[in-house]
């Protein structure tokens, strides 16, 4: 009589590391979703710049804007960066670079500009950071695609004819191409950062280094041009550069650029000139004409074509 074969053939396991060709849809619209958020919030910090610079000096706008996000950040990301701490040693020098570009040295150009420059014209230079973005990801050895690329080239040419149709640049505008400069290249250097590093520990570490860098400025500024009134608008303005466009934006950007990358979040970042030119219309009464609508549905188009998958 035949023994019956007991064994049982168990199918292969499949790795939760390598999703099928129908998952890579959520993590991706995720991702875009992250990057419009930051964007759309990075875009009112940018009429706030300018609505303060009247007021309050640009690096206690700074210092005060990273203290509030610290105190927001704190309950979610201090016993998270105290845990890992051991890594942050090991990659001290990525985190003070990452503090320094996007901390201390960025936004405090941004306020700078908003002295002199308007609100419009803050955001259309910024909008040239993508293109930074790209470029660094292309140096790293990651292929962009055809039509990435496409739609990066459209956004960018609406940006020139946006720029070019406007008043011309003010002196204040050398100080936004110098925040361009280096938000794209923080944004690039967050590809690089080490997996052991997670999301609210990472931005309470880098808060507090950049706050602690800008401490020297503070005491300068303080020492040479006094303080400021905390008058009710000026206080709204400063809680929302710190908790908005600190807190929620910079994890939702940092989030978006882990889960689609830099190239992919900086095409959707185009729209920030969309975004401040209404917001400063709106809220500014800063002029906004035909032209510039034309050139806003140019940047449009191109986001909406870069922003898909790659091809």
């Amino acid at each position: 009589m035949a023994v019956a074969d007991r064994r049982t053939v168990t199918p292969p396991r499949t790795s939760a590391a390598a999703p099928t060709p129908g998952t890579p849809a959520a993590p991706v619209a995720l991702g875009l979703g992250l990057a419009l958020l930051a964007t759309v919030v990075w875009s009112g910090s940018f009429v706030a710049s300018r609505a303060l610079g009247d007021s309050v000096p640009p690096v206690q706008h700074a210092f005060w804007r990273w203290v509030v996000a610290l105190a927001v950040v704190a309950p979610f990301g201090a016993r998270r960066a105290w845990r890992q701490r051991a890594l942050v040693r090991c990659h001290l020098g990525f985190v003070l670079l990452a503090s320094l570009l996007g901390v201390t040295v960025y936004n405090t150009l941004v306020n700078q500009a908003g002295v002199t420059t308007p609100a419009a014209n803050m955001g259309m230079i910024m909008a040239a950071s993508p293109v930074l973005m790209a470029v660094c990801e292309r140096a790293g050895g990651v292929r962009l695609g055809a039509r990435r690329v496409t739609g990066l080239l459209v956004a960018c040419a609406g940006v020139l004819l946006l720029v070019g149709g406007g008043a011309g640049f003010s002196a204040g505008d050398l100080w936004m191409i110098a925040a361009a400069c280096c938000f794209g290249s923080y944004s690039a250097l967050l590809r690089r950062r080490p997996a052991g590093l997670d999301g609210a520990g990472f931005l309470f570490t880098t808060f507090l280094f950049g706050a602690l860098m800008l401490l020297p400025a503070q005491g300068v500024s303080l020492a040479v041009q006094g303080g400021f009134s905390p008058e009710p608008d000026t206080v709204l303005a400063l809680l929302y550069v710190g908790v908005a466009s600190s807190a929620v934006a910079f994890f939702a950007w940092n989030r978006a650029i882990s889960l689609i990358g830099p190239s992919r979040a900086g095409v959707v970042y185009y729209l920030q000139p969309v975004c401040v030119a209404l917001l400063s219309w709106a809220l500014l009464a800063e002029p906004t004409g035909w032209a510039q609508a034309g050139c806003m549905a140019l940047i449009l188009g191109g986001v909406v074509l870069g922003a898909g998958a790659r091809r």
